[in-house]
């Protein structure tokens, strides 16, 4: 039984086959990651403080005069109200997942698996801290405010679909996605090689 070339390349200790110290260990590289990728996820989460001022502060809602028939609405706001707290928190998210994700992609010396797990997170935690930030700045009124005839009450800010909580990260991961597509070389054109010597 002969042996194969492969084997012999060993035995004779030729340079044809790479060493183990010559291959690439990607555990060097998601070390080297770890630390930019969780500065990125809690700016992120970080960004979703401003998120939920903006949404606060462009979601409609409707004003009601309390009379002793009980409230009474002040003008005419639209029957879509809720529908319209919605639409201006996903577009307030889809502002922070673009962001997000462009960040990510400019972050050219850690570009991989880890930036987009970190980005993934970061955005999600992003949406829920928009999410509390915006219901309790625009609480509803409360009993008192409801009991006082002659007041005038506004309608509480609330996020009626959570799974808008989904498209910060689904936009972000979608932005870093498309740099990837268009970038042709295989290692996302990271300009920085893993540290070596690191165990």
């Amino acid at each position: 039984m002969s042996t194969p070339p492969e084997a012999d390349a060993r035995v004779a200790g030729t340079d044809h086959l790479p060493l183990p110290a010559d291959r690439w260990d990607g555990r060097q590289e998601l070390r080297a990651d770890l630390r930019p990728a969780a500065l990125l996820a809690l700016g992120l989460a970080v960004a979703g403080l401003p998120a939920g001022l903006v949404w606060w502060a462009l979601a409609p809602r409707a004003d009601f005069r309390i009379t002793e028939e009980g409230p009474q609405v002040i003008g005419a706001p639209s029957g879509e109200l809720l529908v319209a707290d919605d639409a201006v928190f996903v577009l307030v998210l889809a502002a922070v997942g673009l962001l997000g994700g462009l960040a990510a992609w400019l972050l050219r010396r850690h570009r991989g698996v880890v930036l987009v797990a970190a980005t993934a997170v970061g955005a999600t935690a992003a949406g829920v801290v928009a999410w509390l930030l915006g219901e309790l700045l625009g609480g509803g009124p409360s009993d008192a405010e409801l009991a006082d005839v002659g007041g005038t009450v506004t309608t509480g800010l609330e996020l009626g679909a959570t799974a808008a909580l989904a498209v910060a990260p689904f936009v972000a991961v979608l932005v870093y996605l498309l740099g990837v597509i268009i970038n042709a070389d295989d290692g996302l054109g990271r300009t920085e090689a893993p540290p070596e010597g690191s165990a």
